[in-house]
């Protein structure tokens, strides 16, 4: 049985085209059905959570992560995620790998954030401001940087971290978040917030926003979500009681989300017109994390 720590894993899944297209392919399945993947369950510990999330999508893996969302002492207001997921051969079930989660979960997050603003943003769009600091940001600023379409800009909570990583990957650092959301035409929410870090009041018409974080709370205000034409991994994002489902979409019309898989296999049209705004909340789904799983079983052949 293959064990892959944190390096090994980074290498593993360095090739950014070959994660979105997986993760393209696990979130179709899901749209379509062809998936089974229960809803996330957890166990709460006194600073965080310890959650589980098995999962099977034909033809790109079954497994299950457990993934521990813990206050960062360090950083209040912020967390971490640390796990590991376990891979089975979906024929027979024998256990095939254990692999190291943080990195494999900031990848495949990045990963379908990235999808779900290439399907959704204005085709001219070009301007993304992604709000983070810590890891997540650094996966998406790992997939985005280097994407000739996209001039990337980054702010946080802290803009001294924000500078540095704005610095390491070669873009721009917003004077804010206010400010930066102002300017961009996709802003992608990469944080442990457990209060909104993005304001509806500060995003022009037509903006895509992507929402990734909020394990703890939502990342997102009312306000948005009202506004915006919602869209996400799974059915029950806004059925589910976090941490299964989004702190933002509570009590939220179910109907009023669509499948981002359905917009990818064209069964949905998805952006209608230039001044709509789009908003993709992710919750994280164990199809991603077989997806990215995937990849990583591949590059080792």
């Amino acid at each position: 049985m293959t064990v892959l720590g944190h390096e090994e894993m980074r290498a593993a899944l360095a090739d950014g085209e070959a994660l979105t297209a997986m993760v393209a392919k696990a979130l179709i399945a899901v749209a379509a059905g062809r998936s089974s993947v229960p809803a996330r369950i957890a166990a709460f510990a006194e600073h965080g959570l310890l959650g589980a999330m098995p999962g099977y999508v034909p033809g790109v893996g079954l497994g299950a992560k457990l993934i521990a969302v813990f206050d960062d002492p360090s950083r209040p207001g912020r967390s971490s995620h640390q796990g590991l997921v376990a891979i089975f051969d979906e024929h027979d079930g024998r256990p095939l790998a254990i692999l190291d989660a943080e990195p494999l979960t900031a990848a495949r997050t990045a990963a379908s954030a990235t999808v779900a603003l290439r399907a959704l943003a204005r085709p001219d769009a070009r301007r993304v401001l992604v709000v983070g600091n810590g890891a997540q940001a650094r996966a998406q600023l790992e997939l985005l940087a280097g994407d000739e379409r996209w001039e990337v800009a980054v702010a946080g909570r802290d803009q001294d971290r924000a500078a540095a990583l704005a610095e390491q990957y070669g873009v721009a650092v917003a004077p804010s978040i206010e400010a930066g959301a102002r300017a961009a035409e996709a802003v992608l929410c990469c944080t442990g917030a457990q209060q909104p870090v993005v304001r509806a009041a500060w995003l022009a018409p037509g903006t895509h926003v992507g929402s990734v974080g909020g394990s703890q709370g939502p990342e997102l205000d009312a306000e948005t979500i009202a506004a915006a034409s919602l869209f996400a991994e799974w059915p029950g994002v806004a059925t589910s009681a976090p941490p299964a489902g989004a702190y933002e979409l509570q009590g939220v019309d179910p109907e009023r989300v669509t499948l981002i898989g359905a917009v990818l296999d064209g069964s949905h049209p998805g952006r209608r017109d230039e001044r709509e705004i789009t908003a993709y909340k992710s919750t994280g789904h164990a199809s991603l994390d077989l997806a990215a799983a995937a990849v990583v079983r591949a590059s080792l052949d």
